[in-house]
């Protein structure tokens, strides 16, 4: 089958930057504007699988994300971590002088701030998309207007960079997940990673006692994310993703959490690709 992949954004976006590193080939890709339509394009069968922003490194959590995840009872199945390069782009043959607007993405403009801020000539205008403003740029030949996009986007649309890497802060990665609506077939000795929500009452120890049995079962957390119960003031839901060497600790960890915690639920089971992000990152930075 011929897996088509729905992203939030157009060709050129970082999300579609990860879709061509994360698989193996390259897939049919499904844009959409906003990440409920992608929830609805895996819903409506239009897409099979997904590419979710979850966090940036900076920014943190993406918390509307999670609870797309858990509301339409979504399945995480794989993970890819992407270092977020941000270029100031515009159609060829200008220079920076002929800059007189920066359209993009409001988090890309506050990413970049310390390097906009040395050129107040700009007038910095916000859109609701990085690879869609350099595209608009090239398609009506706009003068004097750059877009802060990735180099794929520059690539795609036929704009120069004028400035490479104008982030603020180089260390900036964002964790990305792969979505379906189908179960996991992520094979069982691959698996080293799992995302997991769970509600506990508002009551001293609660959550330290589950944190316990996370330490004795030799997981390690990751990640913990807690949100509120709207329907059920003073109780919350809590996102944790957890890392392990073997299933079997996992597995016991499951068992022992659903006796302690209400509605435990298991979002997914996967790869951790964190570690060989870091050590590819390493290798690099050594060579």
């Amino acid at each position: 089958m011929n897996t088509k992949v729905a992203i939030q954004g157009i060709k050129g976006s970082f999300h579609h930057q990860v879709a061509l590193e994360y698989y193996a080939q390259e897939k049919e890709i499904e844009e959409c504007l906003s990440f409920e339509e992608v929830v609805t394009s895996l819903l409506n069968n239009q897409s099979h699988q997904a590419v979710m922003a979850l966090e940036n490194s900076i920014a943190g959590s993406i918390i509307p994300n999670y609870a797309l995840i858990d509301k339409n009872n979504l399945e995480i199945i794989g993970e890819h971590y992407l270092d977020i390069h941000q270029n100031l782009m515009a159609l060829p043959g200008q220079n920076l002088d002929d800059i007189q607007e920066v359209h993009s993405h409001p988090m890309a403009l506050l990413q970049c701030m310390e390097y906009l801020k040395k050129h107040p000539h700009i007038k910095l205008v916000e859109d609701k998309d990085t690879a869609e403003t350099a595209r608009r740029i090239h398609q009506n030949q706009l003068l004097g207007i750059a877009a802060i996009a990735s180099k794929v986007a520059s690539e795609m649309y036929g704009l120069t960079i004028l400035a490479p890497e104008i982030q603020t802060v180089n260390n900036n990665m964002t964790r990305f997940v792969i979505v379906t609506k189908q179960k996991s077939d992520v094979p069982k000795k691959k698996i080293n990673k799992a995302s997991l929500k769970f509600e506990l009452d508002h009551k001293r120890g609660s959550l330290a006692a589950v944190l316990n049995v996370m330490s004795d079962c030799k997981l390690n957390l990751t990640k913990i994310q807690s949100l509120p119960k709207i329907e059920t003031p003073w109780k919350y839901a809590f996102f944790v993703d957890v890392t392990f060497e073997h299933y079997e600790d996992f597995k016991k960890a499951k068992a022992v959490i659903s006796i302690m915690a209400e509605h435990l639920k298991i979002l997914g089971e996967y790869e951790n690709r964190l570690e060989a992000k870091t050590a590819t990152n390493d290798q690099n930075q050594q060579s």
